[in-house]
């Protein structure tokens, strides 16, 4: 097929998988997910149960659960295995959520599923309707949609990572051969719960029979929950700093090199291509979580395998350089705990540089104290407004900033591409300085469109 042939039936592709996402759009948005799992049972019962055509890493917590799932993903398809991986939200296209072998599914796969499996939500629908429910959410067709994309590759395991809690959440209806938390916070707490150990209890709903659980570092609340859960019904449960750790973390150009103690023996100097402490930590619950999955937490997986998959590892959105000159990264830290983790990783990493922050925030989120946790490594702030039509308008943002702030540190541009010029325009020259664009995954996604339409306007 000619260059042009090709490029025309992209575009085809493209534009039904575009209608995808327009119909799952008109649905209840994910950002009101329903406590409820039946629905989406019943859809995939219809469907012949395709999430039990393969085995199944679940994945959930506060922060660092797509950063997690992307680890533990590129580790089993170094094994030779076929592997499906589940994330949200989307950075820039709805088909990242859903990835065959580290790739987001294709355009005509993606309309080709949907099309098979639409008369089953139609019967759905029709059935909560005539009930007096409401139809199937957005984020329960999603689940419907890539349950049925990986068991029609098929993969030999999904690495599932939680859309929202853990016990209703629609991904529930699949069964973990190991459950996976990454730290918890507190976050969504008019759905999850006001307390930490409510919020525990909601996702240690991921808990199966006899699965194996393995867990960041938690607060002693979650901890407890956790573990009391797990006694009742897991074969195991792992916790990071106790039965598995990383033992040291240099700082190199690219990233940093890691020793990592896991459940089956230690892992030497390590390149791992991503910053910040946080990721060597989710890099050794991935190893833990691989690990128990594989070999029951008793196998040690081979060097070669390891060091493979952590050198290609990529988590885009995540304390990612888009830029050196200037130095520009995106980190899709949302909530105040994500602030603390990116304060943190300005100071150990990037050596505190004259930092200048590009801020947008959803309104459903702790503002304030995600501001206040950014205090201290930002000398100002612009304000912008991304695309989401749940973030927060510009200049509202704004004056809740230059409360914490104080208005001599705080500039307003609600266009993210205006807001970057205008902090690259405010750097000094000489010393070591940084642009930073974070507060909002759908932020970080708008600005990654803008430097991939710049790549293309340069090739």
């Amino acid at each position: 097929m000619s260059d042009l042939g090709s490029s025309r039936q992209d575009d085809y592709w493209a534009e039904k998988a575009a209608s995808v996402e327009a119909d799952l759009l008109t649905r209840i948005p994910e950002n009101k997910l329903r406590p409820r799992l039946e629905p989406t049972r019943r859809a995939v019962e219809l469907l012949g149960d395709p999430q039990k055509l393969y085995r199944i890493v679940h994945v959930t917590g506060t922060n660092g659960k797509t950063s997690t799932t992307r680890f533990i993903e590129r580790l089993l398809r170094e094994h030779g295995l076929k592997t499906g991986r589940f994330t949200s939200p989307h950075l820039v296209k709805i088909n990242e959520r859903l990835s065959l072998d580290g790739e987001p599914v294709s355009d005509e796969r993606l309309f080709a599923v949907w099309q098979d499996i639409a008369p089953i939500l139609d019967i759905v629908d029709a059935e909560l309707e005539a009930a007096g429910d409401t139809k199937l959410t957005f984020f329960e067709a999603l689940a419907v949609l890539g349950f049925a994309i990986f068991a029609d590759a098929p993969v030999d395991v999904l690495v599932l990572e939680v859309g929202m809690g853990g016990e209703w959440d629609s991904t529930n209806v699949a069964d973990g051969d190991v459950a996976v938390f990454t730290p918890i916070d507190l976050d969504h707490v008019e759905r999850l719960g006001a307390t930490i150990d409510e919020i525990a209890k909601t996702k240690s709903g991921i808990i199966k029979t006899d699965a194996i659980v393995v867990s960041a570092k938690q607060p002693a609340a979650a901890a407890d929950v956790l573990r009391t859960i797990a006694e009742q019904r897991a074969d195991s449960i792992s916790f990071f700093g106790k039965d598995f750790d990383v033992l040291s973390s240099e700082i190199n150009s690219l990233g940093q090199t890691v020793t990592i103690k896991s459940l089956a023996g230690e892992y030497e100097g390590l390149n791992l291509p991503v910053h910040g402490a946080y990721q060597a930590e989710n890099a050794a619950l991935a190893v833990a979580a691989v690990e128990a999955f594989l070999g029951g937490g008793k196998q040690r997986i081979m060097d070669d395998v390891v060091r493979a998959a952590f050198a290609d590892f990529s988590s885009p959105g995540r304390l990612q350089v888009v830029s050196r000159e200037p130095l520009t990264i995106l980190d899709a830290a949302h909530n105040p705990s994500g602030a603390e983790s990116l304060a943190i990783a300005l100071k150990q990493t990037f050596g505190s540089p004259y930092a200048i922050a590009v801020i947008s925030v959803l309104a459903d989120k702790n503002a304030r104290g995600l501001l206040e946790a950014l205090d201290d490594s930002f000398v100002e702030f612009v304000i912008t407004q991304s695309s989401s039509p749940r973030a927060l308008p510009a200049e509202e943002l704004a004056t809740l900033a230059r409360e914490v702030f104080g208005a001599d540190r705080v500039k307003v541009q609600a266009n993210p591409q205006w807001a970057i010029a205008e902090a690259a325009g405010s750097l000094p020259q000489g010393q070591s300085s940084a642009i930073v664009v974070t507060g909002s995954i759908t932020l970080v996604g708008d600005v990654l469109k803008l430097k991939q339409i710049e790549a293309e306007q340069d090739a």
